[in-house]
């Protein structure tokens, strides 16, 4: 029976950065995954170029029931360590439109530059990587935990569990670390797709089937939250940034508020549009500011051939309120298949915030995805991954 002093199960962003750290202090350190390539959700991110943190880290930009349980890792492992870390391997990075001020990163290549950094990382602290390798069973006894596999045992004395949530199934995605928890009587919040498109039935899907393809700028509330970002028209519904992010604070059954013209206050540009253009159709004065499909999916074609100087006030009104306030009722989410990450999971109430340490398990620990805490999109995910990680494996180094 092989023995080590920590294992490590999940081969992604966490894993790998929990088992870097245990192997720099001199560990004997095993890294496990089921899938015969490490890091599949670092290779897909990002459309290829890993989106790998975002300048704009704070715990305020996360979802979990215990808000301040992010705090401690983010603040000791950040992201200007991970950026550091980064640059030390020579990997090219840049911020997607800067001018938008929202702080994502990307590789300027290709997200493969970061798996082999982690990969290269790994071997320099002597981690002993193992794929294609399923753990059937797992128990504890007095001095550690036993890991069943198909065909031998593993014996370690600390055990780091990081195989993520439910999200995108077809990458290897399962619920294993919420059967690991439950078995050991920890309590597993709901888990829910996040970041996720949203569907829709009815006149409304008849629509944005019409309207696949058809992108824009907009700001969508729900639940006193807002996002100012893209919008994509999809044959199932609605999608793209904004769609996303808010998808994290949607609950069934609410409305969404999409203002289709976030930078103007749409009342008085029609009226000023209407002064200084009276003989211009109402469908060329919307082409300035909405794409003229969706015009033409708002408003009946005579109102659009009509001039705009033809409008009264309570009829701009009504249009501008229409563009600014379009509320529609989701009937749901794509689900998993789609979901960028999974919202929800190990009860943030069960670990120790400084080492990711469970509370009634000593020497089992959860980190990444698995634990209940969700980051906006662009790239916040990938650095509670990194942090939490290094939380973990600074902690097993001490004991």
């Amino acid at each position: 029976m092989s023995e080590f002093d920590v294992i490590i199960v999940g081969a992604g962003a966490a894993g790998f950065m929990a088992a870097i750290e245990a192997g720099k202090c001199r560990k004997s350190v095993l890294l496990l995954d089921h899938a015969e390539k490490p890091a599949q959700k670092i290779r897909i991110s990002g459309g290829g170029r890993c989106n790998f943190t975002n300048l704009h880290t704070d715990p305020s930009k996360f979802i979990s029931k215990n808000p301040h349980f992010c705090k401690s890792a983010l603040s000791r492992y950040t992201q200007y360590d991970f950026i550091n870390l980064v640059d030390s391997y020579g990997i090219k990075w840049h911020e997607k439109n800067p001018e938008d001020g929202l702080g994502q990163l990307f590789c300027d290549g290709s997200s493969q530059e970061i798996i082999d950094m982690l990969i290269a990382e790994a071997d320099k602290a002597n981690v002993e990587v193992r794929l294609g390798t399923e753990v059937k069973t797992v128990a504890k006894h007095s001095s550690g935990f036993t890991l069943g596999l198909e065909d031998e045992n593993l014996n370690c004395a600390k055990l780091v569990i990081a195989t993520g949530g439910k999200s995108i199934p077809k990458m290897g995605a399962t619920g294993w670390a919420y059967d690991i928890a439950r078995q050991f009587g920890l309590d597993v919040i709901s888990p829910e797709p996040a970041l996720v498109p949203l569907t829709f039935g009815g006149a409304v899907l008849d629509m944005t089937k019409d309207l696949t393809g058809v992108s824009l700028n907009t700001t969508i509330s729900a639940g006193g939250v807002s996002f100012k970002e893209g919008m994509v028209f999809t044959h199932r519904g609605l999608s793209g940034p904004s769609i996303l992010q808010i998808s994290s604070y949607w609950n069934e059954g609410q409305s969404i508020t999409v203002n289709m013209a976030p930078n103007e206050n749409m009342f008085d540009w029609l009226r000023n549009e209407r002064q200084d253009n009276p003989k211009q159709s109402l469908s060329r004065v919307l082409g300035k500011q909405i794409p003229a499909r969706l015009c033409e999916k708002l408003f009946p074609a005579k109102d659009l051939l009509s001039n705009i100087a033809d409008f009264s006030n309570d009829r701009l009104d009504e249009i501008s309120a229409k563009i600014s306030e379009w509320s529609v009722l989701p009937q749901g989410t794509e689900g998993y298949r789609t979901a960028e990450v999974t919202k929800g999971g190990i009860n943030t109430d069960e670990l120790s915030s400084k080492t990711m340490e469970c509370k009634k398990v000593p020497g089992l620990y959860f980190i990444g995805e698995a634990v209940d805490v969700t980051g906006w999109l662009g790239g916040y995910n990938f650095q509670w991954a990194w942090s939490s990680g290094w939380a973990a494996g600074q902690a097993v180094c001490q004991k």
